[in-house]
């Protein structure tokens, strides 16, 4: 062993009048010394749970890039009824803004704010949420952003045409 450290610890009367009971005045050192090792070796070192975050942060962007690529060779296609769009949603005003949309096929931020009775910057970040997840995931977003005139909306989010096509 290294050089030894003296620490010092409260635990509670009962605890340490235990101890007292069950392990011998000469061992008692060495018994915790021997508990708290032990008690080290069930918990991961931060430094491996950190390189398992960036091995897996590394793998869902390749993923991502193969995804992206195999939808630009039309491998991957998207059918509707195929992808959920319910599942980039994190809360029940992005399941809202979803349903609209799949109703509706488009909307601008200000008729969501009216809709949903909040304001459009709200509006706008899940709107930006939602595109960059999906197309993380997916290589391709399920709502795109259209500034000119489409279907007598201008400055609108539509839902995909992939998704919309039946």
């Amino acid at each position: 062993m290294d050089k030894l450290t003296v620490i010092s610890a409260k635990v509670p009367e009962e605890v340490y009048k235990e101890l007292i009971l069950r392990v011998p005045e000469g061992d008692r050192s060495s018994f915790i010394r021997d508990a708290i090792l032990e008690k080290l070796q069930k918990i991961p070192r931060p430094d491996k749970i950190f390189e398992l975050e960036q091995k897996i942060n590394k793998l869902e962007a390749d993923l991502s890039e193969i995804k992206k690529y195999l939808v630009e060779l039309e491998v991957l296609t998207y059918e509707r009824g195929k992808i959920n769009p319910h599942a980039f949603c994190i809360d029940d005003i992005d399941h809202k803004i979803i349903d609209h949309l799949l109703h509706y096929k488009g909307a601008t931020t200000s008729e969501f704010a009216d809709l949903l009775g909040t304001n459009r910057w709200l509006i706008l970040n899940r709107l930006k949420r939602i595109q960059r997840f999906s197309k993380k995931q997916l290589g391709k977003s399920i709502i795109e952003y259209y500034p000119g005139a489409r279907s007598g909306k201008r400055k609108a989010w539509w839902m995909s045409e992939e998704l919309i096509e039946t």
